[in-house]
């Protein structure tokens, strides 16, 4: 890598742009990050990090430090009626040696920001994207810091990892196509004391809804549902205890029209969103994340092709997951009445099917397809 090269602009410090700088950096790329959050955030929204994660994470020490912290999934439960209607294992129908392993995102965030500290970088918070415009020989952007004062710079990449509302996505003008849900769901971390198995992912099909439920340590708990009262339908014996947190968000399924343009690329949430029912979104980042660093790095090399590989190779993958999941989720949200009663069917007859089953774990397991870093 030539020592005078400008380093490349990571536009967001959530999973993705983490992981895309500290994949860069460790291939020797200088890289500069910035957030316009101030702070990292405390919420966390996904829980899982899922086998393919593990693997992409595995040479730069997060995965040991993941493993330490976490706990592996054992398995899922399909409750029905008000009992446990299919209990399926998680491991061995992954064909994998590793599990879905339950650990909050914003703990994910502090172990790959603590591995890009330790390659020299450190996040620049409080500094926002402002505008951005592309030359033949790199990008110009704009950047507006805490304290008002505004910065000119130049990099020979930027990669867009600013989330839903990427302000990268809209500066290339690019749409975000797709659908939105129309019922809220609700979102509670709590305290529990509950006859659920602590060690599985369980997954309620109501007359009204779906609920699902995840430990996160200890006896706090995920609870997500978009049913009229969510935790009454947690199982008998169940004793809800303090809130920890607790919002409300509505699901979109959205995609790119384009995984970037020229040398502004996207990953993550400014490419793609869907439902959490997948366990994909951050993970799916995290990937994007991984095949950028190989194309950047090649491109600052000399081989400018591969930005435009990037895109080719990640779009249709973004198109696919994000149709898996949201038919899932559509299929799972229980409305309307008609849909509800083929699920109330339908499910738990796939969940016995060895393939359905397996196919269903391979997609929250992130290996639904291989991760291509050449196309």
């Amino acid at each position: 890598m030539p020592s005078n090269t400008l380093p490349v602009m990571i536009a967001g410090a959530g999973p993705t742009g983490l992981a895309a700088a500290l994949l860069l950096a460790r291939r020797g790329v200088p890289v500069r990050i910035v957030d316009k959050s101030a702070a990292p955030s405390l919420r966390s929204k996904a829980l899982a990090v899922n086998p393919r994660t593990q693997d992409l994470l595995e040479d730069t020490g997060v995965t040991a430090r993941m493993l330490a912290e976490g706990w592996a999934v054992q398995g899922l439960s399909l409750h029905q009626h008000g009992h446990e209607d299919v209990a399926v294992p998680v491991s061995p129908l992954l064909d994998t040696d590793r599990s879905l392993l339950s650990l909050p995102q914003s703990r994910t965030e502090a172990l790959l920001a603590d591995a890009l500290q330790a390659q020299g970088i450190t996040v620049e918070r409080g500094v926002k994207l402002d505008t951005l415009a592309q030359g033949e020989d790199g990008v110009t952007v704009q950047l507006v810091h805490a304290d008002g004062s505004v910065e000119r710079t130049q990099a020979p990449l930027l990669y867009g990892a600013d989330g839903a509302h990427s302000t990268v996505r809209q500066a290339l003008g690019l749409a975000f196509p797709g659908d939105e849900l129309p019922e809220p769901w609700q979102l509670w971390d709590l305290h529990l004391a509950t006859p659920l198995d602590p060690d599985r992912v369980h997954l309620f099909l109501l007359p009204d809804g779906f609920l699902f439920a995840l430990r996160v340590r200890e006896d706090i708990w995920r609870v997500i549902g978009n049913s009229a009262a969510p935790l009454d339908a947690l199982p008998a014996g169940t004793v809800c205890g303090d809130v920890l947190w607790q919002s409300h968000f509505h699901i979109a399924h959205r995609v790119a029209e384009r995984a970037g343009v020229g040398r502004v690329l996207l990953g993550g949430d400014a490419a793609h969103i869907h439902s959490p029912l997948g366990a994909r979104g951050m993970n799916l980042g995290i990937e994007d994340a991984y095949v950028f660093a190989v194309c950047a790095a090649d491109a600052l090399n000399g081989r400018l092709s591969r930005l435009a590989n990037y895109t080719q190779l990640r779009h249709p993958v973004h198109r696919q997951v994000v149709r898996r999941v949201g038919a899932l989720t559509h299929l799972m949200q229980g409305r309307p009445s008609t849909l509800r009663e083929l699920r109330d069917v339908l499910v738990p007859r796939l969940m016995r099917f060895g393939p359905a089953r397996r196919q269903f774990l391979r997609v929250a397991g992130g290996l639904d397809h291989p991760v291509r870093t050449r196309g």
